[in-house]
C-alpha cells in the first residue's frame, strides 16, 4: 500500500456563505424567523441575496469547513462537491483552493445554481441563515474521483449530504474504493434532524463496517439509540463503531475503541460568541491529529483547541493561525 498523498478527503455539500449586516426590519420585510435556519428555493435564494446589502462571500459547507481546518493545521486535505457553472461557483471554487485544499469536482453545466446560505448578521449579533441548497444536492458517483479517494488516509462523508439518493450512491462508491485501498472512511452524523430521518440507514453504515469511524454529538448520539440517557446510549455506540468520536461542549469529547473509552475535557474559552462550525472545527482538529499517528487523548484535546476557537469568532473560518495555536499548546511540532 502506497503512502497517502492527502490526510482527509472531505465529501460534503458545496455551499457559499454569503454574510451581510442587517437591521431587524430588514428579517420582518423578508419573512425571516430571527436566529434561525430555513431551507428556501432558487428564486427565494436570488431575491434576497439581490436585496442583501455588501457582504463576505466565503466557500462553506459542513465537510468544507472541515477540510479547510485541516489545511490551516498543516494537514493536507481534499474535498469533493458539486458546484454550477456560475459566479457563486466560481467562488467557491476559488476560495476553497486558496485555502490549501485540492478541489477539482466539475461544475455543472445545467440544473440548479450553486448552493449558498444567506446570513444575515444584526446588530445584537444574532445570525438568521436561509439556505439554498441547489447544486449541492446532485452530486453523483460519476464525481467522485476514485485517484483521489485512494490518495487519502481518510475520506469523510458529511451526513447531510444523506438526503439525494445519487448522493447516497456516491458516498458508497467512495466508500468502496476506499476500503479498497485499505483505507479507512469517516462519517458525521451532522445533525439529529439527520438521524431522525436516515437512523436505520445510518445504523447500518455503522454495523457493515462502510463506516470506519464516527463522528456525533450528544444529541445526535442519543437520536441514534432513541434514548434520553447518554450513558446509555454510548453503551450502544461502544458495541456497534469501530471507533466513535462524540463531543458533549462545554462537558468536553470521548473517543471510543476497542481499548476502551478516552475523555478529555473542553478546551478553556472566555466567552462564546457563535457556535457556527464547532463541530466541523472539532474534526478537522482530530482527524489531523488521527492521521498523524497521534494518541487518542492528544487527536481530542487537538480537535477541542479547534473548537474553541472557532466559537470566539463569528463565521466558521479560523481568523488565528491554528498550527500556531496548536504548537503554542504543545499538540503539535
Amino acid at each position: 500500500m502506497s503512502a497517502p498523498k492527502l490526510d482527509v478527503l472531505a465529501i460534503g455539500n458545496a455551499i457559499v456563505d454569503v454574510l451581510a449586516r442587517a437591521e431587524d426590519d430588514f428579517l420582518a420585510n423578508h419573512g425571516m424567523n430571527k436566529g434561525g435556519m430555513a431551507l428556501i428555493d432558487e428564486s427565494q435564494a436570488e431575491a434576497i441575496y439581490g436585496a442583501m446589502g455588501p457582504g463576505t462571500e466565503i466557500s462553506g459547507g459542513s465537510a468544507a469547513n472541515t477540510a479547510v481546518g485541516i489545511a490551516t493545521l498543516g494537514g493536507r486535505a481534499g474535498f469533493i462537491g458539486k458546484v454550477r457553472e456560475d459566479a457563486l461557483g466560481a467562488v467557491f471554487g476559488h476560495d476553497i483552493r486558496a485555502a490549501g485544499v485540492t478541489y477539482s469536482t466539475p461544475a455543472a453545466q445545467a440544473g440548479a445554481a450553486t448552493a449558498r446560505c444567506l446570513i444575515l448578521v444584526t446588530p445584537d449579533g444574532e445570525r438568521t441563515m436561509n439556505t439554498f441548497l441547489g447544486a449541492a444536492q446532485d452530486l453523483t458517483s460519476t464525481d467522485i474521483d476514485e485517484e483521489l479517494v485512494r490518495s487519502a488516509a481518510v475520506t469523510y462523508l458529511e451526513g447531510y449530504l444523506w438526503d439525494p439518493p445519487a448522493a447516497k450512491e456516491a458516498f458508497l462508491t467512495a466508500a468502496k474504493v476506499a476500503h479498497q485501498a485499505h483505507r479507512k472512511v469517516a462519517l458525521t452524523l451532522s445533525d439529529a434532524f439527520c438521524v431522525d430521518r436516515y437512523r436505520a440507514e445510518f445504523h447500518k453504515l455503522i454495523h457493515s463496517g462502510t463506516v470506519d469511524l464516527v463522528f456525533c454529538n450528544e444529541v445526535e448520539l442519543k437520536s441514534l439509540y432513541e434514548t434520553a440517557d447518554y450513558d446509555t446510549a454510548l453503551d450502544k455506540l461502544k458495541q456497534d463503531a469501530k471507533e466513535a468520536v462524540v463531543t458533549r461542549s462545554e462537558q468536553g469529547a470521548s473517543f471510543i475503541s476497542a481499548e476502551g473509552v478516552v475523555r478529555v475535557p473542553a478546551y478553556p474559552v472566555e466567552r462564546v460568541v457563535d457556535t457556527t462550525g464547532a463541530g466541523d472545527l472539532f474534526a478537522a482538529g482530530f482527524l489531523t491529529g488521527y492521521t498523524k499517528g497521534l494518541e487518542p487523548t492528544d487527536c481530542l484535546h487537538l480537535g477541542a483547541m479547534a473548537a474553541g476557537e472557532i466559537i470566539c469568532q463569528l463565521g466558521a473560518r479560523p481568523q488565528r493561525n491554528l498550527l500556531d495555536l496548536a504548537r503554542e499548546n504543545g499538540l503539535l511540532s
